[in-house]
């Protein structure tokens, strides 16, 4: 009958010629066990879409993991177009000169694209640990004199040096995210203004960047106060001072605005031998 019905089939058109080999391919599946071919065109079937996302998310998972890991345990830094090493030491929150003593760059901290710099401390040297156990007692004590006296007149030059600082508000308008030493995503203070609204320097100085190379801050102008203090403006409309410009308090400097930001707002931050620190503890009381 099967013979038959094919001879049948073949006079007719393409119609009954079609079901009777999806008859037979039927008959097929049934006694020879799953098949990996189309019922329809015979061309194999394609593996099933489930098993590429699976593949697309094993792939993808350790190159996240691998990537915030090495994110964290940075320990050099590619220089590119618009980089100074102020700029990347405030990234990795460390003092410039720290990063120029680690890679012997000389002043004035000149870095050049494709440089490879080391923004974490050098592992200590173990010998040097131990030379100092040899020493006899009396050199020590005269040393622990000299560096007590010596610290305490580091102490008392540098507290003149911050007392000789004057600050002011970088600009008006409402407080809305305060300084936490816990939290590392509050390193200042961030206030709420108008697009355009001006922004000042909050204390005279040099500026060491001015440019959008740091992620997160938009905009952003760095002013040197002096060798310990710095002062960093984000999100920023515009910009109106160029690096190694000398500033005075109180310049303008830029507009306000809401570059990677989600709203208009000034970033202000103050830093202490390349940490941050509270905004508050140098600003004048507002009125």
């Amino acid at each position: 009958m099967g013979l038959l019905s094919i001879k049948l089939f073949m006079r007719r058109n393409g119609i009954l010629f079609a079901s009777a080999i999806i008859c037979i391919t039927m008959l097929v599946g049934c006694t020879g066990g799953p098949s990996s071919y189309s019922y329809y065109t015979g061309v194999k079937n394609p593996r099933p879409k489930p098993s590429t996302t699976d593949k697309k998310q094993s792939t993808s998972t350790p190159k996240s993991k691998s990537s915030k890991s090495s994110h964290r345990n940075h320990t050099y830094h590619y220089v590119t177009k618009g980089d100074t090493l102020y700029s990347i030491a405030w990234q990795y929150g460390y003092d410039a000169r720290e990063i120029a003593r680690w890679n012997k760059v000389r002043w004035p901290y000149t870095i050049y694209p494709k440089q490879k710099l080391r923004v974490k401390p050098p592992a200590k040297n173990k010998k040097s640990a131990k030379t100092p156990s040899k020493r006899s007692h009396k050199p020590k004590t005269t040393a622990s004199k000299k560096t007590s006296s010596s610290s305490s007149k580091k102490a008392s030059t540098s507290k003149q040096k911050w007392s000789k600082l004057s600050w002011q508000w970088p600009t008006s308008g409402k407080v809305i995210g305060t300084f936490s030493a816990r939290d590392r995503g509050k390193k200042g203070l961030d206030i709420a203004g108008k697009k355009g609204q001006p922004v000042y320097s909050a204390s005279g100085g040099q500026v060491v960047y001015s440019g959008s190379g740091l992620r997160g801050y938009g905009k952003l102008v760095i002013i040197k106060h002096n060798d310990t203090f710095f002062s960093a403006y984000a999100h920023n409309h515009r910009i109106y001072v160029k690096e190694q410009q000398k500033v005075k308090k109180g310049q303008h400097i830029a507009d306000m605005g809401s570059s990677e930001a989600q709203r208009v707002m000034l970033h202000f931050e103050v830093r202490r031998n390349g940490k941050p620190v509270d905004p508050m503890r140098y600003l004048p009381k507002r009125r």
